[in-house]
């Protein structure tokens, strides 16, 4: 499940960010609101998180701005905590209100929340591809039966791989849909994370799943008769 974060502060974009990569999400952070409107209208999100006073933006104007454009659920984040301004953000369009500071195990309660009630949650979904599962509400994978420990970093890799199943994805796809847009790591990394998952989800097994396209990319499919 891939998660949009709008937040102007970098300590706490980084936190949010870091929780909740280690929760199993793709995660991607933007600092400026007019970027955070465009790059929605561009990508499909599951999830915007949303600091309701970044720069560059009338306050509730982005948030009506990205109401306007999706329906993905928002949640906010912010310093406004009168009854008047929690009603003033849920008339505009936001899903969840969150005031600051906040404890992020119950920002990722919520946000399983409203996963849940809109039906979109990946986190409620079981991706199966061949003998391969891979159970999202309880952070499980399998091949054959057979229980697979995966890192959160090899857990999201295989996510995003089992989501895009039959497709073709180049490095730079793979790095900017799981370590981020902002990451700047290169390329190599995602060669690297490809062999440790491999070594987990294909070695033992006589079917292969993640199948690499000389100069194209990687797929993951299965190809068993």
């Amino acid at each position: 499940m891939r998660i949009l974060i709008i937040e102007d502060d970098p300590k706490t974009a980084h936190y949010l960010r870091q929780g909740l990569t280690e929760s199993g999400f793709i995660v991607d952070c933007i600092q400026n609101g007019i970027d955070g409107i465009n790059l929605v209208s561009q990508q499909a999100y599951d999830l915007v998180v949303l600091d309701v006073n970044p720069p560059q933006s009338d306050d509730w104007d982005l948030l009506v701005s990205i109401r306007e454009v999706i329906i993905t659920p928002i949640m906010m984040l912010t310093e406004k905590g009168s009854v008047e301004d929690k009603v003033l953000g849920f008339d505009l369009g936001a899903d969840d209100y969150m005031v600051k500071p906040i404890e992020f195990p119950e920002l990722l309660a919520r946000v399983r929340t409203l996963m849940r009630r809109t039906g979109s949650s990946a986190s409620l979904n079981v991706l199966r591809v061949g003998d391969l599962e891979l159970d999202l509400g309880r952070h499980r994978t399998f091949r054959a039966n057979q229980r697979i420990d995966l890192t959160n970093k090899e857990f999201a890799l295989l996510h995003f791989l089992m989501c895009q199943s039959g497709t073709t994805l180049s490095r730079t796809q793979i790095k900017s849909s799981v370590w981020g847009l902002s990451s700047d790591c290169d390329t190599n990394v995602v060669q690297v994370a490809m062999r440790r998952l491999r070594a987990k989800i294909d070695d033992p097994f006589d079917d292969k799943l993640i199948h690499t396209l000389r100069g194209a990319g990687y797929v993951l499919e299965s190809r068993a008769h």
